[in-house]
């Protein structure tokens, strides 16, 4: 938990607080339906689990979330590939943008 602390700052950094709020109900929800999704409790969902358990984004998503190319996806893949896909939505900073005097 302790890792995942400086990405959930830095996240807190570059989201608005209406927009965080919005995005930690839908990873809540995502973890809800993740673990229904888990027939058999053993934390990782294949893409037949999320098809069968009705988790859409998993679905629409499961290769760019599924970096090993398991065949498996954990939470932890999908928090992973959540903090990605926010990160790159996000503008670059303005001490990376060139000073237009180069």
């Amino acid at each position: 938990m302790l890792r995942m602390f400086p990405a959930v700052l830095l996240l807190c950094a570059c989201v608005s607080e209406t927009g965080l709020a919005g995005i930690v109900d839908s990873v809540s929800r995502l973890d809800k339906n993740f673990d229904i999704a888990d027939r058999n409790r053993d934390g990782l969902l294949s893409r037949d689990e999320a098809n069968a358990g009705h988790v859409p984004f998993l679905v629409r998503h499961f290769d760019a979330i599924d970096v090993a190319k398991r065949g498996l996806v954990s939470k932890n893949d999908l928090h992973a590939f959540i903090r990605r896909w926010l990160m790159q939505s996000q503008p670059a900073p303005a001490s990376s943008v060139g000073s237009g005097g180069e």
